[in-house]
């Protein structure tokens, strides 16, 4: 069974970090491409960051320079690192599998001002 569990998040002041994390099993980690999404309070869900098998990355615009999406293949593991966070990167964080339904259960990053 592909399962995907998140971690890293937490509480952190504005101009601070975090670094997620997205654990996988049940898949041949390093023959997929990845994304990172997130969900804003009272908002729809929104794709933050992708990574492919390669190692070619992609940002959304409102992150991009500020965070850096990465993985290891040999841990079977995706990251987030997230700099100069602001008050709008409050989010739930999720990791998933692209072009499929298999996702994380999230973890809550929230920034305060």
């Amino acid at each position: 069974q592909v399962q995907l569990v998140e971690s890293g998040g937490g509480l952190v002041q504005a101009g601070g970090s975090l670094r997620l994390s997205c654990a996988a099993n049940g898949i041949i980690f390093r023959l997929y491409a990845l994304r990172w999404y997130r969900q804003p309070p009272g908002k729809q869900r929104e794709m933050v960051a992708g990574i492919d098998d390669k190692g070619r990355t992609n940002y959304a615009e409102s992150v991009e320079g500020r965070f850096t999406i990465s993985r290891d293949n040999g841990a079977s593991t995706m990251y987030l690192q997230m700099n100069n966070l602001k008050p709008e990167d409050t989010a739930v964080y999720y990791c998933n599998i692209r072009n499929s339904e298999v996702w994380g259960q999230g973890t809550q990053v929230t920034v305060s001002s």
